[in-house]
């Protein structure tokens, strides 16, 4: 019999010990299961196992050890009774939505969010006839005002890419649900080491595992968190469509997790750090980061978050010119779009993450050409500093 590891209520320890079912070798490191089925003892078991009468593995697209390893440990950071794992950030959303959604149905989403999501939902998910209304993140009023009779989800990022703008989630919720509405937070720039939308209220917690949650830039993958009845239709889809997390990646990201609360902790330290010099500038117009007392939403943000987080942006002066050739002279910092890295990244959201949007989209979501966003990593901060050359 597997010895599986019991949770706690420690944040710290679920993040190395959750989770845990060692093979009859008694592995210490969690095992690493890459194979495509599973073998059963007789044709009765077989049966048992694909019509779902008893619990065990029968193929990897919807089974296997290693991931659900992963999905249990992040379920127990996140306070979720289950966890779907899917191959990236963005499956992650498109089996969610496939899975609660219908031909007709209307959802509400945040005008600030990741530009691939704006993509789908706008490219694809009206090819079907799910109908999507943008609405200004912080503003409760208009997420009152835009619910319909056939709206099904609030979809959010708290905090929004690139500008780092947030929402009251316990309000927020408050308000879907006294119109029996579900609501989904992004919680990839937080992860549950800062934030647990779960417990203010949200419904479903999405991510991009891609990020933080492994922290070190090496593979992909998603992730889908809930209670069971609605993760039931999640898993259906995945178990259908195939958005099927790696073991190998789920692997990865069980390592991720051990160290997710030391760097998260450390990596908003240094971007507290960078954001108050940044904001000291005179070649600098503005900064977005939610541990900044000229925050809009400080308040907030000091209430539902442990920490600012990692990423900040900021306004150069002298428009897209000046904020090209800021990134350009960087030499140490990495010039690349992905984030949640341990080395500290930097990017043009204008030209890159939000390129593929309209004009007309990038300025309703604020994202300038004189924008720059960082993803401040475990360097030290004196030398993110000086790299900058501001």
């Amino acid at each position: 019999m597997p010895n599986m590891k019991k949770n706690t209520k420690n944040f710290e320890t679920d993040a190395v010990r959750a989770g845990i079912e060692r093979s009859q070798f008694g592995e210490h490191s969690e095992g690493l299961f890459l194979t495509s089925s599973f073998v059963f003892k007789n044709a009765q078991e077989a049966a048992d196992r694909f019509s779902g009468k008893t619990d065990g593995n029968v193929y990897s697209r919807f089974t296997n050890p290693t991931v659900k390893n992963f999905e249990d440990r992040l379920a127990s950071l996140e306070g979720a009774q289950q966890c779907i794992a899917t191959s990236s950030g963005m499956s992650a959303i498109l089996a969610t939505f496939m899975a609660l959604c219908k031909p007709g149905d209307h959802v509400v989403a945040s005008k600030s969010i990741f530009g691939t999501s704006i993509q789908l939902f706008n490219n694809f998910f009206s090819k079907w006839g799910l109908r999507v209304t943008y609405v200004q993140l912080s503003d409760l009023e208009a997420w009152k005002n835009a619910v319909e009779k056939n709206t099904k989800l609030f979809f959010i990022e708290t905090p929004s890419n690139p500008l780092t703008e947030i929402v009251d989630i316990q309000k927020l919720a408050l308000i879907s649900k006294s119109a029996k509405i579900k609501l989904i937070v992004d919680n990839c720039f937080c992860t549950p080491a800062i934030q647990k939308p779960l417990e203010l209220g949200a419904d479903i917690v999405i991510h991009s595992a891609t990020k933080y949650l492994d922290g070190q830039g090496r593979c992909l993958g998603g992730a889908v968190l809930g209670k069971k009845n609605i993760m039931k239709n999640v898993y259906i889809f995945l178990r259908n469509s195939g958005v099927t997390l790696s073991p190998f990646n789920a692997w990865i990201f069980l390592k991720g997790l051990e160290t997710l609360q030391i760097r998260m902790e450390r990596q908003s330290e240094n971007a507290q750090k960078l954001a108050s010099y940044l904001e000291s500038s005179k070649n600098i117009s503005r900064v977005f980061y939610p541990g900044l007392k000229s925050h809009a939403q400080f308040s907030i943000a000091n209430k539902q978050q442990k920490l600012g987080g990692a990423v900040l942006s900021f306004e150069v002066n002298g428009g897209k010119k000046a904020a090209w050739k800021l990134i350009n002279q960087t030499k140490l910092l990495s010039i690349t779009a992905n984030l949640g890295d341990t080395k500290t990244t930097i990017t043009h959201p204008a030209t890159t993450t939000h390129s593929r949007l309209t004009q007309a989209e990038r300025d309703d979501s604020g994202v300038s050409d004189s924008l720059i966003r960082i993803a401040v990593g475990l360097e030290n901060i004196e030398d993110i500093k000086a790299d900058l050359h501001i």
